[in-house]
């Protein structure tokens, strides 16, 4: 089944609803227009019935009072003079002695019948009461329901023009109120946009006329303001506390480095500062990668986006990192499309690829197999880092990326457990969608976005 979706602006609310109300108001007006037909009709229908047996009576009356030959010349003068009503005398044997009714078979009593076509006019419909008289004479008084018809015929057409008219109207309005809601919601889509991307002074704007928008653009202004106000503060406690604990922490690495040098050889206590060494920059890389994290989450990395030729970026990266995976007994291999272009920051991605392959090779066994891969299909980019090691329970694929977040077979090896966060942090930054994956087994990390078309390609297309 094909799913053709529709434009944008007939998906409103507003384009809904004014169509919810022309249909209702179509569906109240054709009742109402049945309502008035029938009581129009039924009128009709009485005054033809009024008007044919008013005429019977009358004519009976001259039968009765001046005799068939009076009611004769009555008829005839009728048909010849008034043409109001159609009529025919038959007498006992049921021969016509007068009048213009055309021939037809009826009962006694009310009769709808149709004359065919003569080759001089239409065919016609008449309403004919047929009625039995003294004498054995048979009265028929007919009317022509040629007019009910076209008064029905032009009531229904009336009626249909003007349901399609108000239609089309509720269309035209529909659309015309889902422009304008449409380009209230645009403004406050765009703000949130900006935000996301790291602007936190935009806001949504004002047209001053206090409606509903403006009312809500007030509010959502107002809580952004805030937003603002905390992000700020905590960006600022972050970084004040960072650079607070970077200071103390590389003075007390230089001191004890300094007594590292004044300690006797190959005793307790030069082991013991190694060991403060080691610790002391384990927390300086910590804090390192915190603030480079937030800075990334928070989108201050932006800026720097440039056109990346991303497969030379992942055969520098990979052939870095080929030479420490073999000292450790494990192979990396690489299957890289060729001219494959990225618009971001060179360096972040470059950070990200190093930190996913160091992720491979630290959390695999002696013997341990790596891929990376990076395929052009068209309109996507999928990169992915794969390895046929342990990998991850399939309840914990989703945490991984969380900070500090370390499986409980890895807490002995050194680490942070900030490596993948900063991986999924310049995901994010990049538009990638991140995933992690079972390879049965091992793991597979995939990192799939939007192909990259240079700006002369584009302009070459239009």
């Amino acid at each position: 089944m094909l799913f053709v979706r529709l434009p944008r602006i007939v998906r409103t609310v507003s384009f809904g609803l004014a169509i919810l109300y022309a249909l209702l108001f179509a569906a109240s007006a054709s009742i109402l227009g049945i309502v008035v037909y029938w009581t129009v009709q039924t009128s009709l229908d009485r005054q033809m019935a009024t008007r044919i047996n008013a005429e019977i009576e009358y004519l009976r009356q001259e039968l009765d009072t001046e005799g068939l030959g009076e009611l004769i010349t009555e008829v005839r003068e009728r048909t010849n003079y008034f043409h109001a009503l159609a009529y025919r005398v038959l007498d006992a044997e049921g021969n016509t002695l007068v009048g213009d009714l055309p021939a037809v078979q009826v009962p006694a009593g009310w009769t709808d019948v149709t004359v065919p076509p003569d080759g001089k006019s239409r065919s016609r419909q008449f309403r004919v009461h047929s009625v039995d008289l003294d004498g054995g004479v048979r009265l028929l008084v007919g009317d022509d329901l040629t007019p009910l018809h076209e008064i029905r015929t032009a009531f229904i057409e009336a009626l249909g023009w003007a349901l399609l008219v108000f239609l089309l109207l509720s269309l035209i309005g529909g659309l015309l109120l889902s422009r304008a809601f449409l380009r209230r919601v645009d403004a406050i889509t765009h703000t949130a946009e900006a935000i996301i991307a790291g602007d936190l002074k935009s806001r949504v704007p004002h047209r001053g006329t206090n409606d509903n928008f403006d009312r809500l653009a007030h509010t959502l202004n107002r809580m952004l303001d805030r937003i603002q106000v905390l992000m700020e503060s905590l960006s600022q406690v972050s970084n004040d506390i960072a650079h607070a604990l970077r200071t103390p922490l590389g003075r007390l690495r230089q001191r004890l480095e300094k007594a590292r040098a004044s300690a006797e050889p190959n005793s307790e206590c030069e082991g013991a500062i190694d060991a403060a060494v080691v610790e002391t920059e384990n927390i300086l890389d910590t804090f390192s990668a915190l603030l480079r994290i937030a800075q990334l989450e928070a989108a201050t990395r932006s800026a720097g986006f440039r056109e990346v030729d991303l497969s030379k970026l992942f055969e520098t990266v990979t052939d870095a990192y080929a030479a420490a995976a073999e000292d450790q007994g494990k192979a990396i291999t690489a299957s890289i499309a060729p001219s494959v272009k990225a618009w971001g920051d060179k360096d972040l991605l470059t950070e990200m690829l190093a930190n996913l392959l160091d992720n491979a090779i630290t959390h695999t066994p002696k013997g341990a197999h790596i891929e990376v891969s990076l395929v052009n299909g068209g309109s996507r980019v999928i990169a992915s880092v794969t390895d046929n090691g342990d990998g991850v329970p399939p309840g914990e694929q989703e945490h991984i990326f969380r900070r500090f977040y370390r499986l409980e077979r890895s807490i002995q090896t050194p680490g942070n457990g900030l490596g993948l966060s900063l991986v999924a942090a310049v995901a994010e930054l990049h538009g990638m969608e991140l995933s992690a994956q079972g390879n049965g087994p091992g793991l597979r990390m995939t990192m799939s976005f939007e192909a990259y078309e240079p700006a002369e390609h584009r302009s070459n297309r239009t």
